[in-house]
């Protein structure tokens, strides 16, 4: 951790990017090429370190610090009805050793993640309404964001290929529709990446992903609410086995914004079903699944200066359990920071397998700065399967259900507005349970992780 702290001073002084949409107002990119209407051109440079003490996940170095590096340059072009978009991501870590828990989620060298076409067919259903397709590569961020997200904390992206129809039917009222291949990160080898080697990223109709999303606003006040069904098939492919996941997940939210003077909330719900292989092995039969996720916060914003939110959390995912079906929740291509402790070296908290309860304070005691802190307690849902993401597995289930507690903080600043910001991320797990006494539990009852890094827009 002391060696993460020192590094920040070298970190502040390297340009850092993170993928941002285009805006109206020219950046310098396009001032310096004379801002003509027809071209939108941005990029960002993110650096971060990161440092873990007594690794969660088994089967990785105890102790590790990574310095990656991360830029994104993306160009629009048109200034109509149809436009194209272009966006290459270049993502490399720089000290990843044997045994590094790092892999494609840091690698992925001059990726062009996103490439196409946008055309506005506009009231193609009456008056009020709206069509916008959208076809090629492209990243993905749909509803809450924890069945379909780009991830921006991680320093790659997930991306797809195919067709997405944005429709509108009257205000306050859409919806959003894909078939798209989900592209498969290369190279994926442990050398390949450790040397940042370059291979273009594949996607084919082994892994396909349908579905969509409807949503209203105000429904009842301010209450917001969408609802949605997504289908995920694989199976083999030459060089990649998987595990055959036919996967359809249905899904329900509703929404109370957050306004000072305010309560606010939300619950989400998914259900899960269709069927898996539970390993890689062909041999191994097909189980059927029957899975869920429930999510549910409430909050009050508070008036004043700092404009404090706290709120109360509650997680759901089902685990594994004995019986023939297959109950471990899948969450497909979600996110994972807004709700839970940072992916990359840490990457043990993801929506399967865990009972967790949780109190959030939010900040935001200036427009250039806002931050949170957040307590946590952890349980298996399942105490013979493996605890989250963590890899952590007691198969008897005697280790029991309990997990320990965690404590995750995050401060973000705009060290110059609009141009360059700051972030520093800090998680302290305390290790108790099955996350202890598990077969293959790492040793150690404290891990800590930290982060830090710079973000500049261009």
């Amino acid at each position: 951790m002391l060696r993460s702290c020192a590094c920040l001073l070298l970190v502040t002084a390297v340009p850092v990017v993170t993928a941002v949409p285009a805006v109206a107002a020219p950046t310098p990119l396009q001032a310096a090429i004379g801002n003509p209407g027809w071209l939108h051109l941005s990029a960002n440079v993110r650096a971060r370190i990161e440092s873990i003490d007594d690794q969660i996940r088994p089967g990785f170095m105890a102790n590790e610090d990574l310095f990656s590096l991360r830029s994104v340059i993306r160009a629009e072009i048109g200034d109509g009805p149809l436009h194209l978009v272009g966006e290459i991501w270049d993502s490399r870590s720089y000290t990843v050793r044997t045994g590094s828990a790092a892999g494609t989620g840091e690698v992925n060298v001059l990726e062009p993640v996103q490439v196409h076409a946008v055309a506005d067919l506009g009231p193609v259903f009456g008056a009020g309404s709206g069509l916008v397709v959208t076809a090629g590569r492209m990243v993905l961020n749909l509803g809450s964001r924890r069945l379909i997200a780009a991830d921006d904390y991680r320093n790659t992206t997930n991306g797809y290929t195919g067709l997405r129809a944005d429709v509108s039917a009257r205000p306050g009222a859409q919806a959003t529709f894909i078939y798209v291949l989900p592209q498969q990160r290369l190279p994926n080898a442990f050398d390949d990446v450790r040397n940042n080697r370059f291979a273009l990223d594949r996607e084919s109709f082994d892994a396909r992903l349908w579905g969509g999303i409807v949503s209203f606003d105000h429904v009842l006040g301010p209450v917001h609410a969408d609802a949605s069904l997504f289908h995920f098939g694989e199976r083999d492919a030459p060089g990649r086995l998987t595990r055959d996941r036919d996967l359809t997940t249905i899904d329900a939210r509703l929404l109370v914004e957050p306004v000072a003077g305010s309560f606010d909330g939300e619950i989400e719900a998914a259900w899960q079903w269709g069927h898996i292989r539970n390993g890689l092995a062909a041999a191994l039969p097909l189980q059927v699944v029957a899975a869920g996720y429930v999510h549910a916060d409430a909050g009050y914003s508070f008036t004043g200066r700092w404009h404090p939110r706290l709120a109360a959390e509650f997680d759901f995912a089902s685990g594994d359990r004995p019986g023939g079906r297959y109950t471990r929740f899948d969450t497909l291509f979600g996110m994972r920071r807004a709700d839970f402790s940072p992916g990359a070296l840490l990457g043990a908290m993801g929506r399967s397998n865990f009972v967790t309860p949780a109190l959030r304070l939010e900040v935001a005691p200036s427009p250039r700065s806002d931050g949170h802190v957040l307590a946590r307690a952890m349980w298996a849902a399942s105490a013979s399967d493996a605890f989250a993401t963590s890899g952590v597995h007691d198969p008897t289930g005697r280790s029991g259900g309990f997990a320990g507690y965690e404590f995750d903080t995050r401060l973000r600043h705009w060290l110059v507005p609009a141009r360059l910001r700051g972030e520093i991320n800090a998680d302290l797990f305390l290790r108790r349970g099955v996350l202890r006494r598990a077969p293959n539990a790492p040793t150690g009852a404290t891990t800590a992780y930290f982060s830090a890094a710079v973000t500049a827009f261009f």
